[in-house]
């Protein structure tokens, strides 16, 4: 009689840790998370503002990395932001490279921070005779699903930072880590 119900015992074991297991795989999406950058990336590299609309949640926040610059509420008026950026570049005949590098993810059912740091390349317009240029920042971006389950900005963050911590950022498992831009000095 011991046999079988250890046996049923070490069954429900088993069962429950796979369960658990699952549910534990699903709590984090990683790669949901993760592509936000991807989307993030394309649409900067692309000066697409609908791509970029679509990446906000309506009450969003932007706090720039500008002094003179308040912060921005709501999405209507970050999009007005970025279209404003990405007509400069655009009447410059210029494109950008962007990319980031995430180093810490707290993540809740409904929310995730993301904390890292970005860097940008600004190729200018051939006719101008420039030099390719990049800068870098640090982030801090706040994820949270939407009334359909997607996961949208919130709250969006950053500050100038040297290009070098970008550059000597590590992976981190499970976090977004960019396309491992080549320092542009080593060119």
């Amino acid at each position: 009689m011991n046999a079988p119900w250890s046996s049923l015992l070490l069954l429900a074991v088993g069962l429950s840790g796979i369960t658990l297991n699952v549910y534990a795989a699903e709590s984090i999406p990683h790669q949901t998370l993760n592509a936000n950058f991807t989307k993030l990336t394309q649409a900067f590299e692309q000066l697409d503002l609908t791509a970029i609309e679509q990446i906000y949640t309506d009450d969003a926040v932007y706090i720039s990395e500008t002094q003179d610059r308040g912060i921005i509420s709501g999405k209507e008026n970050i999009l007005d932001l970025y279209s404003r950026f990405f007509n400069k570049i655009k009447t410059k005949h210029a494109k950008l490279e962007v990319d980031f590098r995430v180093l810490v993810r707290y993540s809740e059912p409904n929310s995730a921070t993301y904390i890292g740091y970005y860097l940008v390349r600004f190729h200018p317009g051939k006719e101008s005779g420039e030099p390719i240029s990049e800068f870098a920042g640090k982030f801090v971006t706040v994820f949270t699903k939407d009334s359909k389950q997607q996961w949208k900005i919130s709250v969006d963050s950053n500050t100038h930072a040297a290009p070098h911590f970008y550059y000597d950022a590590k992976p981190v498992p499970n976090l977004y880590y960019g396309r491992q831009f080549i320092a542009a000095a080593a060119k």
